[in-house]
């Protein structure tokens, strides 16, 4: 059982003649000239790395709901997309899995622009397989092997296994979830020439779902919140991996799979954190809206999709039996 007590932001979106700046337009470009929006209302775009789509979509609907004057037109797109709209004063912020590096930073500041990064929530990175697969229990250094093509065959992986060539699958050739694995699996190896993008994170789901050899990398909000129903359908059709930190695991116990709680613990070892990047340069509607994905009511819409709030604490009670 998981009870959360979040101590979230109070939002601050009050409208006042301050924030009526006037402007070209408002169509919510992202330029500055086009800066007629208030925290509350108006025009924006933003980019949001696609791996979030599901979550970051219940935000803008809610948001959207409660200040009726606002409209926010959310682009999902691949990371290195995203991040280049922003460098580019196409959007006016980025939901995104990392911060800004130096150069982007450096290139930012020659545009006498002052970013600020808001850290949101904790996500994690789930690895999916046939549910016909016998080996849904892997180690960090299984995957490694995987991803870097080491082991090219499930019977390498488990001499038991029968299903053939491994196909490891992403859902963009510039996702989020890709460098990732890169980062923090392969730590900095090529990935396998066996991989290969599926185009969507859906489009994934289902290559997954219909090729017992395949193995599949995706964002944990795909498939965390169970209420909804179009998750429910995908973890049907999939098996999510439990994966372990350790190199000789002495039981199933020390394989984690990506619940809030394991998050929240630290002891799911494939976790993320998620930022809102925003080049805003006063309250407009993009600090409106970041005040409130930080704020009580979007943490808790990150706590119910199933995911770690920045503010929240999750607490796990052992039910054991008598």
């Amino acid at each position: 059982m998981m009870r959360a007590n979040l101590h979230g932001l109070k939002v601050a979106l009050t409208l006042t003649s301050a924030l009526l700046l006037a402007g070209c337009g408002s169509e919510g470009t992202g330029k500055t000239e086009d800066y007629t929006d208030t925290a509350t209302s108006g025009a924006i775009r933003i980019s949001v790395d696609e791996t979030f789509e599901p979550i970051l979509k219940s935000h803008v609907d809610t948001f959207q709901k409660l200040y009726t004057g606002a409209r926010i037109n959310a682009l999902y797109r691949p990371e290195q997309e995203a991040m280049r709209a922003l460098l580019a004063d196409s959007v006016r912020l980025a939901v995104l899995s990392r911060e800004l590096n130096q150069e982007e930073r450096a290139l930012l500041d020659q545009q006498k622009m002052m970013p600020r990064t808001t850290r949101i929530g904790v996500d994690g990175v789930a690895i999916i397989v046939h549910p016909s697969n016998p080996d849904s229990l892997l180690t960090l250094a299984q995957l490694r092997g995987i991803f870097t093509g080491q082991q090219q065959q499930w019977n390498q992986v488990n001499t038991k296994n029968k299903l053939g060539a491994i196909t490891v699958v992403f859902d963009n050739n510039n996702s989020s979830t890709a460098r990732f694995v890169q980062d923090s699996v392969t730590r900095g190896g090529a990935l396998t020439k066996q991989a290969f993008a599926s185009k969507s994170n859906p489009a994934l789901l289902d290559y997954v779902a219909t090729h017992p050899n395949a193995i599949g990398v995706i964002g944990v909000n795909w498939i965390s919140d169970r209420d909804d129903a179009a998750v429910q359908k995908f973890l049907k059709r999939v098996r999510v991996v439990g994966v372990s930190a350790k190199d000789k695991p002495a039981s199933p116990d020390d394989y984690v799979q990506p619940y809030q709680a394991y998050l929240a613990q630290k002891t799911y070892p494939l976790r993320r954190e998620l930022y809102i990047i925003s080049r805003e340069a006063r309250a407009g509607l993009g600090t409106g809206f970041a005040s409130f994905v930080a704020g009580q009511k979007g943490q808790l819409i990150m706590l119910k999709a199933g995911l770690m709030p920045a503010t929240g604490q999750v607490r796990v009670v052992e039910v054991k039996p008598q």
